[in-house]
């Protein structure tokens, strides 16, 4: 499913027009990215949780040259997927 899916799926279940479905899914997005940009959690009841792991710095290798390079600590979106969600998936 791809967001154009998921947009019509939500306007054919809420009765919305594709627009305000499509508003809707855009202002949901943009909300979780928020939120997770100042560092917050973004807890779902029965669906899971948006957070924001750091992974450490590191020392890698170009693969090319051999040479050794830092890699800078960043930081990643992460999703947990809850009990409601995990018992859809499986049955």
């Amino acid at each position: 499913m791809n967001k154009n899916d998921l947009i019509a799926e939500v306007a054919g279940k809420t009765g919305l027009t594709k627009a305000a479905a499509g508003d809707s899914v855009e202002a949901t997005f943009e909300a979780i990215a928020t939120a997770l940009a100042k560092g917050d959690e973004v807890k779902i009841a029965g669906f899971g949780n948006f957070v924001v792991a750091t992974r450490a710095a590191s020392e890698g290798r170009n693969p090319r040259t051999g040479e050794a390079i830092q890699i800078p600590e960043q930081k990643a979106p992460k999703f947990r997927a809850g009990k409601g969600l995990k018992d859809a998936v499986n049955g």
